[in-house]
């Protein structure tokens, strides 16, 4: 666990390490500082606090995106959705750089969110 992470909304690990591998668990678009606080509205905003949130629990285990290898991406609104979050991804990461990805319609996530993200990243 993250002490700074965000608050789990299910009994689970943040991050757990195996041989190197990393693999972070799904993130909510929770405000750490505030977790009962209402989502961000929109696709968007919601897809920006994930990754920050996903960005604190890596950098709790001295590991940044930079390090992601693959990424699995989860929405509650796929049409609707997939576009602006695909326009969005490339600006996480450094041009060239993007880890794999795969990215599943669901019909309901946690806390009501639109996105939910997990993680496999390699400690170099």
């Amino acid at each position: 666990m993250i002490s700074s992470g965000p608050r789990p909304v299910a009994p689970f690990s943040h991050a757990v390490e195996a041989d190197g591998w990393v693999f972070v668990t799904g993130q909510m678009p929770t405000d750490p500082a505030a977790p009962d606080a209402p989502l961000p509205e929109g696709i968007e905003a919601q897809t920006r606090r994930v990754v920050e949130n996903l960005r604190i629990v890596l950098g709790g285990i001295g590991l940044g995106l930079e390090h992601v290898t693959m990424a699995r991406i989860y929405l509650t609104q796929f049409e609707r959705d997939y576009a602006s979050l695909n326009a969005l991804w490339p600006s996480f990461f450094e041009p060239g750089k993007l880890p794999a990805r795969t990215t599943i319609g669901v019909t309901a996530l946690a806390v009501g969110a639109l996105v939910e993200i997990d993680l496999v990243a390699r400690r170099s």
